[in-house]
């Protein structure tokens, strides 16, 4: 498996993460914040994007958003290597 697919699965997993867990009333702040630090631990400054959840005080908007998925596959694509044609 590449590492690129391997992040996005553990990026899959921890939207279901925040979905799920994110959305208990004063939990979420945890969870935006350790989303946030895992990240910047995946993808570097990319990462710094997931920390936009914390602007939310109720943890359900943004828990419909899937900011670690999305932060994957914009890296995989940016990471992708040019088409020769």
């Amino acid at each position: 498996m590449k590492p690129a697919t391997g992040k996005l699965i553990i990026a899959i997993i921890l939207d279901l993460v925040d979905f799920t867990i994110g959305r208990i009333p004063g939990f979420e702040i945890v969870v935006d914040g350790a989303l946030g630090i895992a990240a910047v631990a995946l993808w570097g400054w990319p990462g710094l994007i997931a920390f936009w959840e914390i602007a939310d005080p109720t943890g359900q908007i943004d828990a419909f958003v899937p900011t670690m998925t999305l932060i994957a596959l914009s890296q995989m694509r940016k990471n992708k290597s040019p088409r020769t044609e």
